[in-house]
């Protein structure tokens, strides 16, 4: 059903057991194969070994209730992802986007289990949040954050409000950026929020498929424009804040765990920018921890 969803993924084949899927792979050779462990007739590990002599092409992604390091480990010699069942939800659409693009992917439950793979190691995930006093505080972080990337060659997203926009645009430009040939050219994407919002919030709440699809789909133009990889890439912006804002605070901190999934995924570098006034008292003591808790450091200012 998630994959029929999607318009440019297809189902080709099922398989109910190892040699069926051994067999379906030799004919079909297709892009992506989702194998479980325990399959009939013939495990799984051995059939992603089989599979790797006919097909050497297909991505393979273990999905699977099996948590041990030991079978992880066998199983990754085949394969690029493993993905434990019971975070089905939160890991298999990231890992389906790793594999895809060449990274590995392994649950986050598996912590004892470390990911090798070369492109990853070349692409730790930084998730970082500004606390500001004051809108200068905020604009001087993102356009720091913004610059150092853009004059590296590193392509750059920001997702900002409107009342930041031009802020932001003249601080770039006091640091030495031509912006207007940077958005021209596409390697720095400037968004307004609230339209991007409207791309991927259903009923109040985020869509994780349509999120992965314009987070996707916007990290893959910037790449391509700076002539990088995936993880030449950083995305900043104000979409968690907003919602924070307008007082949707399960929405708030569910974005922020989607991006952490994406980062993870892509190798990305992040920044999130709230307001300090926005958090008041007691009452909002327990979301001010939930977003710290989704972030890999924490600046206030």
């Amino acid at each position: 059903m998630l994959f029929q969803a999607r318009p440019e993924w297809q189902v080709i084949a099922e398989a109910a057991d190892g040699p069926e899927a051994v067999q379906k792979a030799e004919e079909l050779k297709p892009d992506l194969i989702v194998l479980d462990i325990g399959l009939p007739n013939l495990n799984g590990i051995e059939a992603a070994r089989q599979i790797r002599q006919f097909s050497p092409g297909s991505k393979i992604v273990f999905l699977s209730q099996n948590n041990d390091l030991d079978v992880v480990r066998a199983a990754l010699s085949t394969a690029q992802g493993y993905v434990y069942k019971t975070d089905f939800r939160r890991d298999f659409l990231p890992a389906i986007h790793a594999v895809l693009r060449g990274q590995q992917f392994v649950s986050y439950r598996l912590k004892g289990y470390k990911v090798t793979d070369t492109a990853v190691k070349k692409a730790p995930h930084r998730h970082e949040v500004q606390f500001y006093s004051d809108d200068a505080v905020f604009l001087d972080s993102f356009a720091r954050f913004i610059a150092t990337a853009l004059k590296s060659g590193r392509g750059a997203i920001a997702v900002i409000t409107e009342s930041h926009r031009s802020g932001l645009v003249s601080r770039l430009k006091a640091q030495g950026l031509d912006v207007d040939a940077a958005r021209q050219h596409g390697t720095y994407i400037q968004l307004d929020v609230a339209e991007t919002l409207s791309t991927f919030m259903v009923n109040g709440m985020p869509d994780t498929t349509r999120f992965f699809d314009v987070a996707g789909g916007l990290i893959e133009s910037a790449a391509k424009a700076a002539r990088q990889e995936h993880y030449g890439v950083v995305v900043c912006g104000e979409c968690s804040p907003t919602l924070w804002a307008e007082g949707k605070a399960d929405a708030a901190i569910r974005v922020e765990q989607l991006f952490n999934q994406v980062g993870t995924a892509f190798g990305l570098d992040l920044l999130c920018g709230y307001p300090l006034s926005s958090f008041q008292g007691e009452e909002d003591k327990h979301v001010f921890q939930s977003i710290c808790a989704e972030h890999s450091a924490v600046y206030s200012e």
